[in-house]
């Protein structure tokens, strides 16, 4: 017997709707929340692979995630639980967990040794961090109450010239609160007024000369910025006085009346309640040793220029510029663009512009941008969306210039995946690209491109996205390379047909060997409005020239132009579809629907030449059939299993299916079936803990267990593979509950003996119900690759290597 090991080829997960949810280390490492993972993505890879890493631990759905350094990171959830990570090596560990709330954490922040977090049950607590050799302690310091709102930004600074610490808070009351620290606990100083909803982002600009002021950003739910400005109230006081010898001062003060009685009749009927700008100067005083220290925070710009909420800001590591994100799906960075001194600001007061917009103008497509940051220091901008996927730019470095309005930037490719539990997946025929379909509502194309790194033979990517739709995907399956058959939360399946561009994009990345054009195709595919199903398009649209196809589609072209045409669709059931399956051929579809009744719990086949059934629908079973299996090589048998806890064989006749055998055998419900590779055994997988293997007996027609394999957890998925050239052993890959995968061995001649050959934990697996698992065919006997999909969002493809002796 051999004995396998594993890795990762691949991993696809999307990033939670949370604003905090990711964070960039200094060497350009994203930390995001997946679910309940964890998910790691180095943004410097040379080869361009997406994440590369998910880490378990979290129960719930991970909120916030901050780097403290560039070995360590904090992670909250919605079960208001941080946990503490650092890197050890090439592992990543827990080194504290603390149950800091009990209700969700909306923010984290780190600041020196402190760690602050914020939570609905509207309290902000600030913890210390002492860190150890191994562990790591996180004590509670202070809690701050905020009388019933609720926290959504914190940003936290030390003041200039000092050593006391500025905490500015933002939520749902619409005001900035500043707390000021000086040696003891936290104190209430001041509240700034101004922003007309809900304040979602706070960052700090620290000075980068003496003269500079603090400078602190607030973006709100209004779609405004506001700038406001921190310094020494002592340094301000004299340089007025300088400019009252010179300016005689009664002047200005009536200019600033007439200035704020202007903006007033401005917005006098404005709908949006005129935006007020104060100038008022509020004050704030900080005890420390030398005695006591007063600061000033004015109001100094107001940043116009998103139509929907500020959903995050970040300013850049040379702290020149200001990266802010919108749910109306536009990031847009703003720089300050001449200099002008005035005789009303104590430093250099500014023009802000914004000099680069990215994204979609004018569009709130898919809720726009939920959070953004800077990484690769600063000559990165990126963003997550509503959808969970990425988008990035980078600046192209033509001269020295530095941060300027003339500068270029260029898209580049980020990650994506799946927004909720991941259905089912299916390689293709030949194993060149793998489908798979989820809640989320999409069905994804993923596939293997070959890489400009020699050593490197091929960096998995999202290819396309040829779904996407109303209700909620329950199974994929493909009837031939270029033709798939999905389900829906829907009475109906319905067949795609690749169109030109994803012929065209196969073959020029590598994906599947082609010669050229393959007959005549639409060009792609779009959905007319409040309609669902995609329609051919013959005319190629601009945004599809020749440069695209020479690289991997990003996240907005998934999102809009990789659509596939559809071409036919498949009645019969009366519920809702539940699974789908293909024989060996590819020349019969079967499909059953959700059931209470044996008059609905039926199998309907279908031939794929007319998509006309194929005989009388499979009658036997009494509630939802979960599966359908047929057998290799020659589709002799259909097996189903069903929430009835009973499995059927069905055997082919000339016009159709005719039961043979059953079985009830299992306790509880079965999820899954599947056949060797050979047709001679198969598996049934239950939620009673067994995965049991059948074969028919030799001198009967009756199928009996040869063997019951027992686990901890309910058993959710199986898959078979042979290993070896001349195939002497086979494999079987169980998926349980937990999101464990447990392979198991057996020689051919031996089908009721299976060994425990390896356990694929949650740090290469998953967290949650494994619901497909898939061998990929291959060439090579001794290196297999499994895909597998979970409930808990991602999907992934692990290289098992067998080192057969």
């Amino acid at each position: 017997m051999s004995k396998p090991s594993v890795s990762t080829a691949y991993i696809s997960a999307s990033t939670n709707r949370f604003n905090h949810a990711a964070d960039a280390s200094t060497s350009s490492v994203i930390a995001c929340g997946s679910g309940k993972l964890i998910a790691l993505w180095n943004t410097q890879d040379p080869d361009g692979r997406g994440v590369f890493q998910t880490l378990p631990g979290h129960d719930g759905l991970v909120t916030c995630v901050r780097f403290v350094a560039s070995d360590a990171f904090a992670s909250a959830d919605d079960q208001g639980t941080i946990r503490y990570w650092r890197s050890f090596g090439t592992e990543w560990r827990t080194t504290a967990i603390v149950q800091a709330h009990q209700q969700a954490i909306s923010v984290l922040r780190e600041f020196d040794k402190l760690l602050l977090t914020g939570s609905s049950d509207s309290s902000i607590k600030i913890w210390e961090v002492q860190r150890g050799d191994v562990d790591d302690e996180v004590k509670e310091f202070q809690t701050i109450s905020l009388q019933g709102w609720y926290p959504l930004s914190i940003a936290i600074a030390f003041l200039p010239l000092s050593e006391a610490i500025i905490l500015a808070i933002g939520g749902t009351d619409r005001k900035v609160h500043i707390w000021t620290r000086s040696d003891g606990p936290f104190i209430s100083s001041v509240t700034l007024s101004g922003h007309e909803d809900w304040i979602r982002a706070l960052t700090f600009r620290a000075p980068s000369t003496t003269n500079d002021p603090l400078v602190l950003a607030s973006g709100s739910q209004d779609g405004t910025i506001r700038l406001w400005n921190l310094e020494s109230f002592t340094k301000m006081r004299a340089q007025s006085q300088t400019h009252t010898k010179d300016s005689g001062d009664d002047l200005s003060d009536d200019l600033l009346d007439a200035f704020e009685a202007s903006l007033g009749d401005l917005g006098a009927d404005a709908e949006e309640g005129g935006r007020q700008i104060s100038l008022k100067r509020h004050i704030l005083t900080v005890k420390s040793i030398s005695g006591t220290q007063q600061y000033s925070i004015t109001f100094d710009a107001l940043l116009i220029g998103h139509e929907a909420g500020i959903t995050s800001l970040s300013w850049s590591p040379s702290n020149a510029s200001l990266l802010s994100t919108s749910t109306d799906s536009s990031l847009i960075i703003w720089a300050p663009s001449s200099i002008v001194s005035t005789a009303y600001s104590s430093s250099t007061s500014s023009i802000w512009i914004n000099i680069q917009r990215f994204g979609d103008v004018g569009g709130q497509r898919l809720g726009g941008f939920t959070g953004g940051l800077w990484s690769n220091d600063g000559a990165e901008a990126m963003a997550w969306g509503w959808s969970g996927g990425w988008r990035r730019w980078r600046r192209i470095t033509s001269d020295n210039r530095g941060e300027t309005a003339g500068e270029e930037w260029e898209e580049v490719g980020a990650i994506s995946g799946h927004s909720g539990a991941v259905k089912s997946l299916d390689w293709s025929p030949k194993g060149d690209y793998l489908i798979s379909v989820g809640l989320d509502q999409t069905t994804r194309i993923h596939g293997a491109i070959t890489s400009s790194a020699p050593e490197q033979s091929k960096i998995w990517h999202e290819l396309s996205r040829p779904q996407v739709h109303g209700y909620d995907l329950m199974g994929a399956v493909w009837l031939g390379p270029w033709t798939f058959a999905s389900v829906a939360d829907e009475k109906v399946a319905r067949v795609f047909e690749a169109p030109r561009n994803f012929v065209e994009e196969v073959r020029v990345l590598g994906v599947k060997d082609l010669a050229q054009s393959e007959g005549d195709r639409p060009a792609t595919a779009s959905v007319p409005p409040l309609g669902l199903s995609n329609k051919a398009v013959s005319d190629v649209p601009s945004e599809l020239d020749g440069s695209r196809l020479r690289r991997r589609p990003f996240e907005g072209e998934l999102a809009s132009i990789t659509l596939w045409p559809e071409i036919e669709k498949v009645f019969g059931h009366g519920y809702e579809s539940i699974t789908i399956s293909a024989s060996s051929s590819l020349d019969l579809l079967a499909t059953a629907c959700r059931a209470t009744s044996p008059q609905h719990a039926v199998i309907r086949v279908y031939t794929t030449a007319g998509y006309q059934p194929f005989g009388v629908p499979l009658e036997g079973h009494s509630l939802t059939v979960t599966r359908i299996a047929f057998s290799p090589p020659n589709d002799r048998y259909v097996l189903t299993v069903s929430r009835d806890r009973t499995w059927r064989l069905f055997e082919k006749k000339e016009n159709g299916y005719m039961p043979i055998a059953a079985d009830k055998s299992h306790g509880r419900i079965i999820w899954d079936c599947a056949w060797s590779c050979e047709g001679d055994i198969f598996a049934t997988a239950s939620r009673d803990k067994t995965v049991k293997i059948w074969k028919q007996h030799s001198d009967s027609a009756r199928w009996g267990a040869i063997t019951t394999i027992k686990f901890e957890e309910a058993a959710t998925a199986v898959a078979f593979s042979s290993v070896g050239a001349d195939a002497q052993e086979r494999w079987l890959a169980v998926g349980l509950e937990t999101g464990e995968i447990k392979i198991y061995s057996s020689l051919m001649s031996t089908p009721d003996q299976w060994t425990p050959a390896l356990t694929i934990d949650s740090n290469l697996a998953h967290v949650d119900q494994i619901n497909h698992l898939a061998w990929r065919a291959t060439d090579n006997p001794s290196r297999k690759q499994l895909a597998s999909c979970s409930e808990d969002g991602t999907l992934k493809v692990l290289i098992v290597q067998f080192d057969v002796d």
